[in-house]
């Protein structure tokens, strides 16, 4: 054997029982992956395995990461083991860096056979925080659920995985590097890119940059201030926003990634972008924006820090998306929201007459919607917003639409806000998380409160809190049958609508092996009262909430962890 190839080798192993992907990967505390002999290893085997080796054979795999602690290193094992299954070039962001949306963009651009992308999204980072591995597939999206199950039974029953161990990347140097393995003819290639570039250039091509630039650096132009939070999203907040736009530098704040995102939690919301949110009070800046760790997740504030609700901003997008470039060469397909999110969006595809879809949770969903030329703009109430330019939510680019609304209607982000409520009239949203409830407790209460709310004797019941009084017209457990294959997704959460309405949804999620969230969302439409408090409007059906399903009893908690 020539002693210049590298060796592939075949190791024993044994299946661990807890690898399930979720809609957002296989997500961990980072001792998990360090301390458990062969975990990542097996993880990663069983996406190369899910592949079909002829597919696999010679293929093109992207992969990058938040910047998360633990980043690197599961980025040599994912080269050396993607070396020793075949494939035949890696594509790797600089330091291994590359936001969720430039993953999906470099996937499609290089039209690879999918990626995998190293990220918790909004969770912590650090040596005691989370780490997570997420496959996305050849259009750029997230891999379908049946995808995902394959990689599970792999992970049941696993023995054995390959590696090429001599096998050492430098991901500090742009450029390809070319490495001969014992059982390859050809050379396996990595190729470290400047992901951000690709990205941009995608932006280009979307977006009036000369108006963004005016609106931004020119003799009238608006203040803005963005944080990053040290997620991966710095890098390019600096080079789109200020070097191409013309921000000043000090107007991005927060922009160098760090492996434990400051301490802070990267997860663009009132709570946890507080700094963002008390910098912006004075009425310096007229608009801002935060990002979560992934750069996938946006959150939009006005002067004076006035917040715009995630299912909003999605429906105001909607409501002025001929002010993007994209759309007016595209025209638009159609709208999607997910379940839980807000009625805000239906609204506007009611007054276009565009088509509207409601999805369950993820957003794979949506992905086949697009891939079908169905769907052009789409939004779920966790913050996230996106085109079909990518597979995935896109923060800068949701942005970039709003400053582009900015742009063409000269008013602010507000007066924009208000005048749609009163075009539309508003809908209150909101969500309460009960996070670390005892799993047990969590799923009785679920299949309790499911029992209660399927019997046909729920329907017309009545509810009535101070002045206000709610009749049932339906509750269901939400089934979603996809329009494109047919596939049907049951139990997707609990929803109970009344006659004027307004919901009360709920969800588990974030299942662990002893605790899970339980998620209460609460939508009312109101069309004149426009001006009120969100919280003071939601009570009476909050109360309500907490009366069906008898939560606190139920769980032990006496109030949510987080509202949003």
């Amino acid at each position: 054997m020539d002693d210049s190839l590298l060796q592939v080798l075949t190791v024993p192993t044994a299946p661990y029982p807890d690898q399930r992907p979720g809609s957002s990967g296989l997500r961990k505390k980072v001792h998990v992956f360090q301390s458990r002999r062969n975990y990542l290893h097996n993880f990663i085997q069983s996406i190369f395995s899910s592949i079909d080796l002829r597919d696999r054979q010679g293929s093109t795999v992207v992969v990058g990461g938040d910047g998360r602690f633990f980043n690197r290193t599961a980025i040599e094992v994912i080269v050396q083991m993607a070396a020793a299954n075949g494939v035949g070039r890696m594509i790797i962001g600089h330091h291994g860096m590359m936001s969720t949306p430039a993953i999906s963009c470099v996937i499609r651009k290089y039209k690879a056979i999918g990626g995998i992308i190293l990220t918790a999204s909004h969770s912590p980072g650090g040596p005691d925080g989370d780490f997570g591995i997420k496959f996305n597939t050849a259009n750029g999206g997230p891999a379908k659920e049946a995808v995902t199950n394959k990689i599970f039974q792999i992970s049941r029953t696993i023995e054995e995985f390959a590696i090429c161990p001599g096998l050492h990347v430098d991901l500090t140097t742009l450029g390809k590097q070319m490495f001969d393995l014992e059982n390859k003819f050809k050379p396996f290639t990595v190729e470290i890119v400047d992901s951000v570039e690709s990205y941009a250039n995608l932006l280009r091509n979307i977006f009036d940059f000369a108006a963004l630039k005016d609106l931004l650096s020119g003799e009238e132009h608006i203040n803005i201030r963005i944080d990053a939070m040290h997620g991966v999203v710095g890098p390019y907040v600096r080079r789109i926003l200020c070097e191409e736009l013309g921000c000043p530098v000090n107007s991005a704040i927060n922009c160098v990634p760090l492996e434990d995102f400051g301490g802070q939690h990267p997860d663009p919301n009132l709570t946890c972008a507080a700094d963002l949110v008390d910098s912006m009070r004075d009425g310096q800046y007229d608009f801002g924006a935060a990002f979560d760790g992934d750069g996938d997740r946006n959150m939009i504030l006005g002067k004076h820090g006035f917040f715009v609700p995630p299912p909003d901003s999605v429906a105001v997008i909607a409501d002025n998306i001929f002010c993007i470039p994209y759309f007016q060469h595209t025209g638009v397909r159609g709208f999607a929201r997910s379940m839980p999110t807000s009625a805000a969006l239906d609204r506007v595809a009611k007054a276009t007459k565009i088509e509207l879809y409601e999805t369950p949770t993820g957003w794979k969903f949506f992905g086949n919607l697009m891939d079908a030329g169905r769907l052009s703009l789409c939004g779920e109430e966790s913050f996230g917003t996106g085109g079909d330019h990518i597979r995935e939510k896109d923060g800068l680019w949701a942005v970039l639409a709003w400053l582009s609304i900015l742009a063409t209607r000269k008013q602010s982000v507000e007066d924009i806000l208000k005048d749609h409520w009163l075009k539309y009239g508003r809908n209150y949203f909101t969500r309460y998380d009960y996070e670390n409830v005892d799993i047990d407790a969590a799923c009785e209460m679920m299949e309790d409160l499911e029992i209660m709310i399927v019997d046909k004797s729920f329907v017309k019941q009545r509810f009535a809190v101070e002045d206000k009084i709610y009749q049932v017209e339906k509750a269901d457990n939400f089934e979603y049958t996809d329009p494109v294959d047919s596939t049907i997704s049951r139990n997707q959460g609990l929803r109970i609508i009344f006659s004027d309405g307004s919901r009360i949804i709920y969800r588990l999620s974030g299942t662990g092996c002893d605790v899970a969230t339980v998620r209460i969302y609460i939508d009312s439409y109101e069309k004149e009262q426009i001006l009120k408090d969100a919280q003071v409007m939601l009570a009476p059906l909050a109360t309500i909430a907490l009366k069906i399903s008898q939560l606190h009893h139920r769980t032990g908690r006496s109030g949510p962890s987080v509202i949003t």
